[in-house]
């Protein structure tokens, strides 16, 4: 059996040049998110903090600029014969509505432990779903069946070059806006929102350092960075549902020329930092966005006298399902 055709527009190494047009192409389709700051927060870990607010973000992640620069990179031919891809949801949502703006057909596989309110989000938006077991090979082999039947292109949400470039671009604006960041501190779950960010990053300001949170029940990343080569993720429960995925081969090649670490937080952190993002900068967070917050709330990087970027990524919750209701 052939490979799916994989959406890209990129035919040369992912770069900052790369990253600037798909801004360009993207910028009707997505708002500017803004970066908040907070003076508790600042001294409370001894620096200075600049949320970059992908909550806020159409689809309420930082993923509808992927799937935007994706879809909006098609051929008409190739648009025509519709998108597919397998998520477990915000990038599901995000490729759902770009092909809805672009009026094309969206087919989204989802594992059967999604957030309802992600599910919700797909069918607000059009998209075909099917359901399959929460499993990277089940959602693999669910993805390659529709797309054999239909004709439709792959747009992987993390293994594909245009997907990276768009999410590179919440990195531009968090420097631009923020400015002289020393540190960078980005979630990993499949590794396209840290691959564009790192480019991007490194590119605009060589001295930063990139850092990588990661749930330390899923630390494929972590484990793969200290080895130099890929160890899959076993079957993970963590509450960073937007996180429970292995890192892929093209982002793991950029992680490792780009990035400068690689570290893991606790459940218990993750969902402190939720919580206090929620109370102090009165915000809705989901759980994979307070990861880089909840690294700094463990001490696991040195933030004092810095000025640290943080990519919130997304804000999809359920909100009959918060980790803190009913808790002591």
């Amino acid at each position: 059996m052939q490979p799916p055709p994989r959406a890209s527009c990129v035919t040369m190494p992912l770069d900052l040049a790369l990253i600037r047009a798909a801004h360009d192409r993207i910028r009707p389709h997505i708002h500017r998110t803004p970066v908040l700051t907070s003076e508790r927060l600042d001294e409370a870990c001894g620096g200075r903090l600049f949320f970059k607010c992908e909550n806020f973000q159409k689809v309420g992640a930082f993923k509808a600029r992927g799937a935007a620069n994706a879809v909006f990179s098609l051929d008409d031919t190739t648009a025509q014969r519709g998108v597919a891809t397998h998520s477990s949801g915000n990038h599901a949502a995000a490729l759902a509505r770009a092909a809805r703006l672009r009026g094309i057909t969206a087919h989204i596989v989802m594992p059967s432990n999604s957030s309802k309110a992600k599910v919700r989000a797909v069918e607000g938006y059009g998209g075909r779903l099917t359901f399959c077991e929460p499993t990277q090979a089940a959602r693999e082999s669910t993805c390659a069946r529709i797309i054999a039947e239909t004709g439709a292109t792959l747009v992987h949400p993390f293994e594909n070059e245009a997907v990276m470039a768009g999410q590179g671009t919440a990195a531009i604006e968090l420097i631009e806006d923020a400015r002289d960041l020393d540190l960078l501190l980005c979630p990993v779950g499949g590794g396209g929102l840290l691959a564009g960010t790192a480019i991007a990053a490194k590119a605009l300001r060589p001295g930063i350092r990139v850092i990588a949170t990661e749930p330390a029940e899923a630390a494929d990343t972590a484990r793969s960075f200290a080895a130099g080569h890929i160890i899959p993720l076993t079957k993970t429960t963590t509450i960073a549902d937007g996180l429970r995925t292995t890192i892929g081969a093209p982002n793991f090649a950029i992680v490792q020329q780009h990035v400068d670490a690689v570290v893991t937080v606790s459940e218990e952190a993750i969902i402190a930092a939720m919580r206090l993002i929620w109370e102090t900068l009165k915000i809705v967070i989901e759980p994979s966005a307070a990861v880089p917050y909840a690294a700094i709330l463990e001490q696991k990087i040195d933030i004092a006298g810095h000025r640290a970027g943080l990519i919130l990524t997304g804000g999809n919750v359920d909100l009959d399902a918060l980790p803190w209701v009913g808790k002591a």
